[in-house]
């Protein structure tokens, strides 16, 4: 176990330091000049040369990746154009925000997923399985920011239960983790369908209910156990599209989180600040891959982590 975290450790500096070098240059090559929107449109010549010698835009891109990402092994992940204020100081707040949504809505969604898909396929085919598949259809076709949209309309605009916008306290919350959550619960909630129906149908499972035990222990202990392994997957998955898609509820809630500090920093050409947000969802989402298929190991003894 110990040598294959460490081999994926070191796997991870490749990856990030190719999506520092994509990022990097997809935004110096996307056209707009920073320094033109910081100056003003009406500026002279003059002073937007200063700004981009100030911030170095007049150098070379390999200098100005390597003054970048000498800046970033030393945890220095730059200066804002826009603000003037060290980027740390800028995302950090905004990306504790973004990463509270996701994993609340995470959490909703294996929740909520695991309890249908498990129903469905304990009832197959019966009146119960046929409407959690339809629900979780509907789940899967709604646009989060439309049922975003409808859940303000009704538990917060008609019914009062619930502040409409904001990230402010516990009752703030469950709309956004609803509306972000949804689709995730009901893609798991098929999946736990699919992976419990074919461990069901395995000769164990077959011998433990002719042996006579409990209906509720073969679901609980033996199966469950064992369909897990691509819910695991599918759940780590989703955890990181919730954290690099939250930028469209943040906006319907009006949440100041690290999605919409990303969409106003690439109008605003703010490199430094897009750089380190899409480098942190980055290291997030591998963090959490790497967490699953440790996980594999827990959940299944037979799997062997380092072929």
């Amino acid at each position: 176990m110990t040598v294959y975290i460490i081999r994926r450790v070191l796997q991870l500096i490749p990856v990030l330091l190719g999506v520092s070098i994509l990022v990097f240059s997809l935004m110096h090559l996307t056209p707009g000049n920073p320094a033109q929107l910081m100056a003003g449109e009406s500026a002279p010549p003059d002073t937007i040369e200063q700004i981009e010698e100030s911030l170095g835009l007049n150098d070379p891109l390999p200098v100005q990746y390597w003054d970048y990402i000498s800046g970033v092994v030393q945890g220095d992940l730059g200066t804002s154009m826009r603000y003037n204020t060290p980027v740390a100081d800028e995302v950090w707040p905004k990306f504790i925000v973004t990463l509270e949504l996701s994993i609340y809505s995470t959490i909703l969604s294996i929740f909520m997923g695991l309890l249908a898909g498990i129903i469905s396929a304990v009832r197959q085919y019966s009146i119960s399985d046929i409407t959690i598949m339809i629900i979780a259809l509907f789940g899967l076709s709604m646009p989060n920011f439309w049922l975003g949209l409808m859940l303000i309309q009704w538990f917060a605009v008609n019914l009062g239960w619930f502040p409409p916008t904001g990230w402010e306290g516990p009752s703030s919350i469950v709309l956004p983790v609803i509306s972000l959550g949804t689709a995730g619960a009901a893609i798991i909630a098929r999946m736990t369908r699919s992976s419990m129906l074919d461990v069901i149908s395995q000769d164990y499972i077959r011998t433990a209910r002719a042996k006579g035990v409990k209906k509720r222990v073969i679901i609980y202990k033996h199966a469950l156990k064992n369909a897990l392994i691509p819910v695991v997957t599918v759940a780590g998955l989703q955890f990181g599209a919730l954290l690099a898609g939250a930028v469209l509820t943040e906006s319907v809630f009006a949440i100041n989180g690290m999605g919409r500090l990303l969409v106003d920093s690439i109008i605003q050409r703010d490199f430094p600040v897009v750089q380190a947000c899409i480098l942190i969802i980055a290291v997030v989402f591998v963090v959490v891959n790497l967490i699953v298929d440790i996980s594999y190991k827990f959940l299944n003894k037979r799997i062997d982590l380092n072929d």
